[in-house]
């Protein structure tokens, strides 16, 4: 099994497919990994030689930013936004949409489970 950037690549899939359970790497990037390395279409990640992983971490490191890097970067660009008191950091502070999404009806996963606020009854 093939660890790379502190992830075990899932056993049995295209290198393709198999790269992409890093974070920070989609379809694309994968698949100019695959092309960097020079990796046939079907190869799988059970079959990987050690050189084949070792160009792989190579082009990883000098190109791209992923698993904790990547995180840690996201996290303090919003806590700057935060800080700021922009729009956007007060809307991340708020647990709502960031994008402009609207919140009538939906955004129940940025919002979490409805909280029902109950009528008050009436004094007999």
């Amino acid at each position: 099994m093939a660890r790379i950037a502190g992830v075990d690549l899932p056993r049995n899939k295209r290198v393709e497919i198999a790269l992409q359970y890093i974070y920070g790497i989609g379809k694309t990037q994968a698949k100019n990994i695959c092309e960097f390395a020079k990796l046939p279409a079907e190869l799988r990640s059970d079959d990987l030689t050690d050189s084949q992983i070792a160009k792989i971490r190579e082009y990883m490191e000098a190109k791209l930013k992923v698993e904790g890097d990547l995180r840690r970067d996201i996290g303090l660009a919003i806590k700057r936004l935060m800080d700021l008191g922009c729009y956007r950091g007060l809307r991340h502070r708020k647990g709502l949409p960031v994008r402009g999404q609207s919140t009538r009806q939906n955004a129940r996963t940025r919002k979490g489970p409805r909280k029902t606020v109950a009528n008050k009854k009436k004094a007999v």
